[in-house]
């Protein structure tokens, strides 16, 4: 292991932000071309927008907590909440199952951490919580393709 963080805040939707903006902080020693950047981006804020929105119902009190390592040019990460849990995750896996229909909710979260991640486990007891795996490897650097 290269490196790794821990990041604990409370579930309030402004918090989004702060975690990618931490998570992209994070992998910019990797030197991560725009395209991984937005990729990884995108996959903290889904992970991070469904602990707050399912897990705690936008409380804005229960806690989220992020850690992630980085060996070489992979990254994990697991986004961590104590929230309500989630039933039945194979369902929650479908692309456009959502329990919050009337929210507009695309119900598309962990199909979309699934297309930009390598691999992405999920581990969920109702009542208790969820924890978010991410495993995302970044392309080799082409010393040809370097701007200096």
């Amino acid at each position: 292991m290269d490196n790794e963080i821990t990041l604990s805040f409370i579930a309030k939707s402004e918090n989004e932000a702060l975690a990618r903006m931490v998570m992209s902080s994070f992998i910019s020693a990797i030197d991560p071309t725009i395209e991984e950047l937005s990729e990884f981006k995108t996959v903290i804020s889904e992970a991070v927008t469904n602990a707050i929105v399912h897990g705690y119902e936008e409380d804005g009190v229960g806690k989220i907590e992020i850690h992630a390592e980085r060996s070489g040019r992979e990254i994990v990460v697991s986004i961590v909440d104590y929230g309500r849990g989630i039933q039945d995750v194979t369902q929650a896996r479908e692309p456009l199952y959502t329990t919050k229909p009337e929210q507009e909710r695309s119900g598309m979260g962990f199909t979309i951490m699934e297309s930009f991640s390598d691999d992405v486990d999920i581990y969920s007891i109702p009542d208790r919580g969820t924890t978010v795996t991410i495993t995302k490897k970044f392309v080799p650097i082409q010393e040809s393709c370097r701007i200096v």
